[in-house]
């Protein structure tokens, strides 16, 4: 399926998704009819992202293996994971800041007309928080079948990252191995063709889903809120495209374009992993190197979740305004210190904001209820979460390969 078609189709089925998931809760006065839509459809959404991590796994492996064993030597693996880093805390920074800032100035927890939840309430939302060294160590496989089974891309990069250093070191002997990795990645990103052909399907499914469960009426209630958050995220495409533009001119633009699709998806299912394949793949007709896209992105969804980190701080202050506790600059600056290390470990855990969120809220006396605030609208923010996650990591490869002068035009 050509990408405009693809686009267009998955447009398409979010607007008939709407539309299904409206009437289906319109028609059906039991919130059981309403629920067993919900569940049963559902089950073509998580075919297709159980579909897209049976590819991550050994796309991420195949690709990174064969991307450092063409660098060649250790000392080019360092250098280009050194400006990856680099500009991974920046951006980060930026994102925490922005969210900071814009949460402040609008304010959107002051007034809110919404009955605030008893701050014993349950949340369900388990507030388990890595660790400095937790965090450290589970970066390191036990074993890469488990780390594979997992789908731990961090585990994986890293096993990648030595066996790919190895197959370099070996030079012509390893020639043969190396590039059978490089033949297995072309085939993942082939079934990748395969399974992005069911992406309207799943899109449908999940959007009919969410709206059928919660209704559009949540929309109006959290409008206001839900307003100031895409107007953040907004401003933040504006200041990582900035940043983009210094170091690729005009390009960044149709940077941008070539994301649409990926981005897209990203959206329409909210989530980032969904989109994994296909950005790498569109970052590498855009003119970025193999070897380059296929280190800095998977590097990117362990470091590099942009827009999951204004999150953070834009829905942590929110709580703290809406339950009228006033927090000091000082309180401020060590939240984002705070956000900027535990976000790291964001990757790979379910409904990851929100567990940062809980821990980051317990650690400043805010009340854990204050998510129950945020639950209903979640998915509506994590579709604008995801994909900033994916333009963001779009944006900081291309910029790599600018570095390392592995950018084609």
């Amino acid at each position: 399926m050509k990408s405009s078609k693809l686009t267009t189709w998955i447009l398409i089925a979010m607007v008939l998704g709407i539309l299904t998931g409206y009437a289906v809760r319109s028609l059906n006065t039991s919130p059981d009819a309403v629920k067993s839509f919900a569940d049963n459809i559902s089950i073509l959404t998580d075919i297709f992202l159980r579909l897209i991590k049976m590819i991550i796994a050994p796309l991420v492996f195949a690709t990174l293996v064969a991307g450092i064993a063409k660098m060649g030597d250790g000392k080019s693996v360092g250098r280009v994971g050194g400006k990856t880093m680099l500009w991974f805390i920046t951006a980060s920074l930026i994102s925490l800041l922005l969210g900071l800032v814009m949460v402040n100035l609008l304010k959107p927890g002051i007034g809110l007309s919404l009955p605030l939840p008893d701050i014993h309430a349950a949340t369900g939302i388990e507030t388990t928080n890595l660790t400095f060294k937790e965090f450290i160590t589970h970066a390191f496989p036990k074993s890469v079948f488990e780390a594979m089974a997992k789908n731990e891309i961090l585990q994986i990069v890293v096993f990648s990252v030595f066996f790919g250093s190895a197959a370099a070191a070996l030079g012509p002997r390893a020639k043969l191995l190396v590039d059978m990795m490089d033949v297995v990645g072309h085939v993942m990103l082939k079934v990748t063709g395969y399974v992005m052909s069911l992406a309207p399907i799943a899109v449908f499914a999940a959007i009919s889903a969410v709206v059928a469960k919660q209704g559009l009426g949540i929309l109006a209630s959290y409008g206001t809120f839900m307003g100031e958050f895409y107007l953040s995220i907004a401003i933040l495409w504006g200041c990582l495209m900035l940043m983009g533009s210094l170091f690729l001119g005009r390009r960044v633009i149709t940077l941008m374009r070539s994301v649409r699709e990926p981005s897209l998806l990203a959206f329409t299912t909210a989530s980032s992993e969904a989109a994994y394949p296909k950005t790498l793949e569109q970052l590498e007709r855009f003119g970025c190197s193999n070897k380059i896209a296929s280190f800095v992105l998977p590097m990117g969804y362990s470091f590099n979740l942009d827009g999951s980190m204004m999150y953070c701080t834009f829905a942590t202050i929110f709580i703290a305004q809406a339950y009228g506790i006033q927090l000091t600059l000082s309180q401020e600056i060590s939240m984002l210190l705070i956000l900027m290390l535990t976000s790291k470990g964001m990757a790979g855990v379910p409904r990851a904001s929100l567990v940062v969120i809980a821990a980051t809220l317990a650690q400043f006396n805010i009340p854990e209820a204050g998510l129950l605030l945020l639950l209903g609208v979640d998915h509506f923010l994590d579709m604008a979460r995801s994909a900033t996650n994916v333009v963001g990591n779009s944006i900081a490869t291309a910029v790599v390969a600018k570095w390392e002068g592995e950018l084609k035009h």
